[in-house]
């Protein structure tokens, strides 16, 4: 585990913590997961990630998680609609591509961060898909993220969506509503009786690495 600091501009030196292999893993690819952590205002910080970058390096994939502007050791200011935080994410993503240089980047993003991790899939080309686990589709959550919705929508990109049926944000049919529209693979993964926030727990953390390393090797090399 190292730790490093990046400039995101804007006053933002974002603080960030690559998870690695204690070894190489035969099946792993060589894709760097980065994720992106829930809501910064409702105390999200990238430790809330810890046990799912450890999971996904233990099965031989770097991962890379980092406090938001605003969040844990970050500095800046965060925003109310997660419109700045949207450079952080480029700005990590192209960090992980110049200095670790993956062969491809999975941007995973976590509640809030799933928005945000959506509107920054176009714009590093080295991403090559994405995860949302419990993405805010609902009508409520909306007013704060509706903007990013359809950056994520008309991506070409291969997308996963994780929710729980018993997400107090977004019903399974607000889901499937808004993903008839979306560009390109979609696949979804609903896990039954879950809750918005239990899925951020640790409780989940197995299973979000089965899903996204699965989806990693479901992908194209």
């Amino acid at each position: 585990m190292e730790w490093t600091t990046l400039d995101a501009g804007g006053g933002a030196k974002l603080s960030v913590r690559l998870f690695k292999p204690a070894a190489p893993v035969e099946e792993a690819e060589d894709v760097a997961v980065v994720l992106v952590h829930p809501y910064t205002i409702l105390g999200g910080v990238q430790g809330l990630l810890r046990g799912m970058a450890q999971g996904l390096a233990q099965r031989g994939y770097r991962a890379v998680t980092f406090d938001m502007r605003g969040a844990g050791r970050s500095t800046g200011r965060a925003s109310l609609t997660g419109s700045s935080e949207v450079g952080d994410v480029v700005a990590v993503c192209r960090w992980v591509a110049d200095n670790l240089k993956p062969r491809a980047i999975l941007l995973v993003g976590s509640s809030a961060g799933a928005p945000i991790a959506g509107s920054a899939v176009d714009k590093v080309d080295q991403v090559f898909g994405y995860v949302s686990i419990g993405y805010p589709f609902g009508l409520m959550a909306s007013i704060l993220f509706g903007r990013h919705h359809d950056a994520i929508i008309k991506s070409e990109k291969p997308k996963l969506f994780v929710m729980g049926t018993k997400d107090g944000f977004t019903s399974v049919k607000q889901l499937q509503n808004k993903l008839k529209s979306a560009a390109g693979r979609v696949d979804t993964h609903l896990i039954e009786g879950a809750g918005h926030f239990q899925m951020e727990g640790p409780a989940f953390d197995a299973q979000m690495v089965d899903l996204i390393v699965n989806f990693i090797k479901s992908l194209p090399k």
